[in-house]
């Protein structure tokens, strides 16, 4: 809590909040003056002196007019403290988005950084307000008659400590809300987005199951707010009306002490007009506002918490991949899609990664490459994690093909070079050839030719971005179907020329034929997982069987590696 007031007293920009302090000065008149007015306006009407009481409530008048046009500017520069927030939220939060791919940050960014520029607004309000309030009322109290204060002075501080205590519980259930919230919007994003194969496949049942469990715990989650609300009621009852209850039971023994019938009238005024509006909305914005932007500044402050700058590495020791307890979700309430893998690729080795589409395998090629972060555990490249490897040199240790090539408008040369701009014509023809890009080459015009992406086949986008892979100096390549618009015969010519190269070779398997050619594979089933060769994972596999039956692999193609 205290790293989110600190925040908040932050955002207090010097300048913009003493004028704010200033425009409140005029607001405390009226607040100090109208119980002095209603009991003198009262005193003298009862004793027949009418225009001195229209005079009292005339002044009356007038000060609240001095103290609306104090109000007035307090409302204008309250807009210079709360932007400047919000803006600043909204960074933090796509920021943090980019950097994690978070789902949740939908919730946030729509709902949850408005919630917390609307309760700072309020909250600064309230205790601007507030502050006037107490202020105008005691003056107001003890310029009236000492003794009524003393009997509504107490109560009402009674109630505000009672509200107080309350805070811990309506902490508790502002975060299962926010919680809920979450969860809620995760859900609904994924189903929303699978709307067209929800349909197509008739599993409406099963997406109504997945969102129903999310509504029904918010559901709960608000009925729970719904009974720390009537607490503060209570809360409000002790604080804001026993000091009227007890001043109009005190009334006569008040008068038989000489005070008189407009004093006792100013005090039931300052009580009903000033202490139980000030109350109702202070606790209002703690026990509900102020929780709630506390709880959700958090959040979004531990979601947008900057990635920490990777510590100087002047060498990797060798490129043994090891992965240890690794655990990866998008997202603080999503499903893991990686959880407690453990692997070891040693030097040279070659690995195929099998499994169903979409159960993980793009994930794990950017955790091993460093473009993802891992919610738990540990992916280590020689001895260091790739996120504290620095760009330049972990460009040299490693190098991803996507199954989106990527080619750039410009000379063939540079695009073949792009990883190795010092290679020499001679270098760049032997990858040529080994990858089986010289057809593509000649069509080309030779390797001066302009490339013009779009008007190259995806596979002729692959032949480019795997020679230029070939050409790299990364001892770690991973292919994540990377040959997937090549045919079979171009596929296993441009495998097989990768693992005679050297180095350690990861292809994310598009075809059956790429995971017979490894030595080892690695199955992704759920967030569960299983490594061997193809004999071991065809006893104990039944995924593996079962792709292998699904792709129905030509004779040729299904020869395992030695």
């Amino acid at each position: 809590m205290n790293r989110e007031l600190r925040y908040g007293a932050a955002a207090l920009r010097k300048r913009s909040t003493i004028k704010l302090a200033l425009w409140s000065i005029p607001d405390i008149l009226p607040t100090a003056v109208y119980g002095v007015a209603v009991a003198h306006a009262t005193d003298n009407f009862l004793d027949g002196r009418a225009w001195q009481g229209i005079a009292w409530l005339g002044g009356l008048i007038a000060a609240a007019c001095f103290g609306a046009a104090g109000s007035h500017q307090v409302y204008g520069r309250l807009g210079h403290l709360v932007e400047p927030l919000r803006d600043d939220l909204v960074r933090r939060v796509v920021g943090g988005a980019l950097r994690t791919g978070d789902e949740a940050a939908v919730a946030r960014l729509n709902r949850q950084v408005e919630i917390v520029r609307d309760t700072f607004a309020g909250l600064v309000l309230v205790i601007r307000n507030f502050a006037v309030t107490l202020l105008g009322v005691l003056v107001g109290l003890l310029s009236l008659a000492p003794l009524v204060a003393a009997f509504v002075v107490p109560p009402f501080l009674i109630g505000f400590a009672l509200s107080l205590a309350v805070l811990g519980m309506a902490a508790d259930r502002v975060r299962a809300s926010l919680q809920a919230d979450e969860e809620l919007a995760t859900a609904a994003g994924m189903t929303f987005s699978g709307v067209r194969d929800i349909t197509a496949t008739g599993a409406e049942e099963f997406a109504e199951a997945l969102v129903g469990k999310p509504i029904e715990a918010q559901a709960a989650a608000e009925r729970s707010l719904a009974k720390v609300a009537a607490l503060r009621t209570l809360c409000f009852a002790v604080g804001g009306w026993a000091p009227l209850l007890i001043l109009m039971a005190a009334g006569p023994w008040l008068v038989g002490r000489g005070i008189s019938t407009g004093t006792l009238l100013g005090g039931l005024t300052y009580v009903l007009v000033g202490l139980q509006p000030a109350l109702s909305t202070v606790m209002g914005a703690l026990g509900e506002s102020g929780l709630r932007y506390v709880i959700t500044l958090g959040r979004i402050l531990d979601s947008a918490a900057p990635t920490p700058e990777p510590r100087p590495v002047d060498e990797v020791n060798g490129y043994q991949l090891r992965l240890r307890g690794l655990t990866f979700a998008y997202g603080p309430s999503a499903d893991p899609v990686l959880e407690e893998l453990d692997l070891t690729v040693a030097e040279g080795e070659h690995l195929a990664v099998v499994g169903p589409s979409g159960i993980g395998k793009s994930t794990l090629a950017g955790l091993v490459c460093g473009m993802l972060a891992p919610t738990s555990g540990r992916v280590s490249l020689g001895d260091v994690p790739p996120s504290e490897v620095p760009v330049e040199r972990l460009a040299a240790t490693r190098v991803l093909i996507p199954q989106e090539a990527y080619v750039f408008s410009g000379p063939l040369m540079e695009n073949l070079t792009y990883l190795l701009p010092d290679a020499t014509i001679s270098e760049v023809i032997q990858a040529v050839e080994a990858i089986g890009a010289g057809r593509l080459v000649d069509r080309l015009g030779g390797f001066g030719a302009r490339v013009r992406p779009g008007e190259l086949s995806p596979g002729e986008r692959q032949l480019i971005a795997l020679a230029r892979a070939y050409l790299s100096p990364a001892p770690l390549v991973v292919l994540d179907e990377a040959t997937c618009f090549l045919d079979p015969e171009a596929e296993r010519r441009a495998e097989e020329a990768f693992a005679k190269r050297g180095g350690t070779l990861i292809v994310i398997a598009h075809r059956i034929s790429s995971a017979l050619r490894a030595r080892r594979i690695l199955v992704l089933d759920g967030n569960k997982a299983a490594i061997g060769t193809h004999q071991t994972l065809l006893r104990t596999s039944p995924l593996y069987r079962e792709l292998l039956g699904h792709w129905q692999p030509a004779s040729d193609q299904i020869q395992p590696a030695s």
